[in-house]
């Protein structure tokens, strides 16, 4: 196993090089001059030369490219201009926010829609099959977005349940209750959709299973139903439903950029929504391969989890 983990990690390396050439690139392409964007009013021409000499900006675009890698190496992402601090700080402040909304999602998607695949498969073409497959379709067709804009006119504006954005109150609060009443809605918006779509998967893999002889053996033996499908077929179908867990951990994390902004939640994305607008750049690069690293790496976790349920993957 520590063979197979060594392995996958230095499989990650050059997937981690070609997401900073990528990032970097595309923040280069901007149209426009940072220097002049950054300045504003105060954007003379001679201060714009010191900015741009200031931030690297007058070398050419390799040596940009790796004197900024150079610094990451080394773990200096930079230095906010927009927030006066170092970069890596901002984020991992983010990120932390961040990471209770999608870690929150991700846990609600995955159990909901394995229990929901369970279920419909258990039930196939019966009234629980059909409820749950039609609710599946109905949140997969909803955009997270619109659905959490629907649920603030909702419970916040209408029916006053729950605050309407925000991570804690702006006054009072700041515990673990007022921590959950604000991230009720924009992890139940964020889940839906991955909720779905591991519903749907989760189903089409026990079903699978539930066909295979093993299955037809337990229950000849007389094992009780519910030991079938929560035991047996349930624990063979997780082999195909882990890597789809996998594939919506990075839709609920990519999922986040917008819903943060819908709830004003003070997250990375939110951040990196307002770095691009401030052409921060070096916040934004620090923070999309800041992100896509902890995708990476949450991969590596999917594929050791799915390789201890089924050792023939590692061969």
């Amino acid at each position: 196993m520590g063979g197979y983990i060594v392995k996958r990690l230095i499989s990650a390396i050059p997937v981690l090089f070609g997401i900073t050439v990528i990032v970097f690139l595309i923040m280069a392409m901007i149209p426009g001059d940072p220097a002049t964007a950054i300045l504003g009013s105060y954007a003379t021409p001679e201060n714009v030369a010191k900015l741009n000499r200031d931030l690297g900006l007058d070398q050419p675009l390799v040596v940009r490219y790796f004197i900024w890698l150079g610094n990451m190496l080394t773990g200096d992402f930079g230095r906010s201009f927009s927030l006066n601090r170092p970069v890596l700080d901002e984020v991992l402040d983010r990120f932390s926010a961040t990471l209770i909304l999608a870690g929150t999602s991700f846990v609600l998607c995955a159990l909901l829609g394995i229990a929901a695949g369970v279920v419909s498969a258990a039930r196939q073409y019966g009234f629980a099959d059909k409820a749950i497959t039609f609710a599946v379709l109905l949140g997969i067709s909803v955009p997270s977005f619109f659905l959490g804009m629907m649920m603030i006119l909702l419970f916040a504006v209408r029916w006053k349940m729950l605050p309407v954005s925000g991570m804690y109150a702006i006054y009072g609060g700041g515990d673990l209750p007022d921590l959950i009443n604000h991230l009720i809605m924009p992890a139940l918006a964020l889940s839906v959709v991955a909720t779905g779509v591991v519903a749907r998967l989760s189903r089409s893999a026990m079903l699978e299973v539930l066909r295979q002889d093993f299955i037809r053996t337990a229950r000849a033996k007389g094992v009780g139903e519910r030991r079938v499908i929560w035991g047996h077929a349930l624990r063979a179908a997780m082999v195909s439903i882990i890597p789809v867990l996998g594939v919506q951990a990075g839709f609920v994390l990519s999922g986040a950029v917008y819903i943060e902004m819908v709830f004003q939640w003070p997250g990375v994305g939110r951040m990196l929504v307002d770095a691009i607008l401030k052409r921060d750049i070096l916040l934004v690069q620090g923070g999309v391969v800041f992100v896509a690293a902890c995708y990476v790496l949450f991969n590596i976790a999917v594929d050791v989890a799915q390789s201890l349920l089924d050792p023939r993957i590692k061969t």
